[in-house]
């Protein structure tokens, strides 16, 4: 697998945790939109796309299926989105 375009719209709200959204294409071929990248007061992390289930939870919609994978991405977008910070 091989991240080949990761693109960050940041939110610009004040008091929000909430601080960009990125879309990943993978291998060329493949995207994955609405990617989270939340502050928290131990850094920035990645929520993946979810939706809310009838009795109220959320699901996610697409996930990766292990640790290293789920690394990989986060590297990825979480430089992007420092590097859409410094712009």
């Amino acid at each position: 697998m091989k991240i080949t375009d990761v693109r960050i719209r940041l939110v610009n709200k004040e008091d929000n945790k909430l601080k960009a959204v990125a879309s990943v294409t993978i291998d060329e071929c493949f995207v994955v939109h609405d990617i989270k990248v939340i502050e928290s007061a131990e850094g920035a992390f990645i929520a993946m796309p979810s939706r809310k289930t009838n009795d109220g939870d959320y699901k996610d919609i697409a996930h990766p299926l292990n640790t290293e994978t789920r690394e990989i991405l986060k590297q990825a977008i979480l430089t992007a989105y420092y590097d859409e910070l410094k712009k």
